[in-house]
């Protein structure tokens, strides 16, 4: 069975975006190798990526804006992965969403997401927002949750977690830029 494996930026503090949904606070390096491998490898075990309706329009026009616009950007080839993935979208209000290789799931999440990871393929890579993860998270269907814990605290914003959730830490590595990646499965 395929893997469903949450890869998400958080603060120190517990926060996936600002009160607003802002992501100013990210401590980004594109020159972080380390950081850049990791992230390719989980990109690279997955085939689809699922996301909520709210955070898809960005995601989708800023990875097409660095392939088609910036040949020089040090993401242009992780933005070329990043169009050509499947992109499966939750939502409630809409039916379709521009962008390449993006689709819209209308119908239960429990048993879409259940349905794509009893199918064949790679694992499967949960990016957000915050509502639509949190959901998944209330569901239990995440089975790894990969956490890009930022050098900063923000005070206030959006969180994934509703409730007390036990999880088994895996790994946990420091990189340059001061993000630590925390990787837990659920215990239970």
């Amino acid at each position: 069975m395929r893997k469903l494996k949450l890869q998400m930026q958080m603060t120190i503090d517990g926060f996936v975006a600002g009160p607003e949904g802002e992501l100013d606070w990210m401590a980004g390096d594109p020159d972080d190798e380390k950081l850049f491998g990791l992230i390719n490898e989980l990109t690279d075990s997955s085939d689809v990526i699922l996301m909520g309706r709210k955070m898809t329009g960005e995601f989708v026009t800023s990875w097409e804006d660095v392939v088609n616009n910036q040949p020089d950007n040090p993401w242009h080839e992780f933005a070329k992965k990043m169009v050509d993935m499947k992109k499966l979208v939750f939502s409630k209000t809409v039916t379709s969403m521009n962008g390449d290789n993006v689709s819209v799931e209308n119908g239960d999440v429990v048993n879409a997401v259940n349905e794509l990871k009893g199918a064949e393929g790679k694992d499967i890579v949960v990016y957000g927002g915050a509502g639509f993860v949190s959901s998944l998270l209330d569901h239990g269907l995440i089975d790894e949750l990969n956490l890009f814990i930022n050098p900063t605290a923000i005070g206030s914003g959006m969180r994934i977690f509703s409730d007390r959730t036990k999880l088994k830490l895996v790994s946990s590595e420091a990189y340059r830029s001061g993000v630590v990646v925390n990787t837990y499965v659920p215990e239970g």
